[in-house]
């Protein structure tokens, strides 16, 4: 009797590159020392006449500072993540990875001396976006509202009562952006085949 091995599918492009590149990108980190990291995947403020700050303003979200800090983000991104995908579309959640990203490096620029480095942000704004996907109209889940005031009251009460190397406000920032986008695309409803 053969046994035949079920093929592998690639059921979620987006995520799957975001964490290779990301991986990719740390492993350049520790073969330079992490001068690459913080080069062009930590967002800082710098003159409005250095190219790379634009860069950073979105790249930040492909760098991280170790393995650890790469699997703490990439553990939940693949968890949530293709399940996003699947419901939005590929070029949709991109779109919306890459507007969090932005978003998260210009506040950050503008308010924080802080540099800015991970995914954390991204993955906030997947947790959720995750509890938004079965809002319907005029109707909000209680789910989605629990999700929100633990994950969003957490780091509100982190970034006031701790002092640590944990940008809050990239989590912050991520979430309402999960929010935004949420109840956005399900109270418009949308087709996946146009993202």
């Amino acid at each position: 009797m053969k046994i035949q091995l079920p093929k592998i599918e690639v059921n979620s492009p987006v995520v799957i590159w975001y964490a290779g590149i990301s991986f990719l990108i740390l492993l350049f980190g520790y073969a330079t020392g992490n001068t690459s990291t913080m080069e062009l995947f930590t967002c800082y403020r710098t003159s409005l006449r250095d190219p790379l700050m634009y860069f950073r303003l979105v790249s930040h979200v492909l760098g991280h500072s170790d393995i650890s800090h790469y699997l703490s983000n990439f553990f939940l991104i693949m968890l949530i993540g293709p399940v996003l995908e699947e419901k939005y579309g590929s070029k949709r959640l991109f779109w919306m990875m890459f507007i969090t990203a932005l978003l998260a490096g210009i506040v950050n620029v503008l308010i924080t001396p802080n540099g800015l480095l991970g995914a954390s942000g991204i993955a906030f704004m997947m947790i959720i976006l995750c509890s938004c996907t079965s809002v319907q109209s005029g109707k909000l889940p209680l789910t989605m509202i629990i999700v929100v005031v633990m994950y969003i009251g957490k780091e509100i009460l982190s970034g006031i009562a701790v002092n640590d190397n944990i940008s809050q406000l990239s989590h912050i920032l991520g979430g309402i952006c999960g929010i935004v986008f949420g109840l956005y695309y399900n109270h418009h409803g949308f087709d996946k085949k146009e993202s």
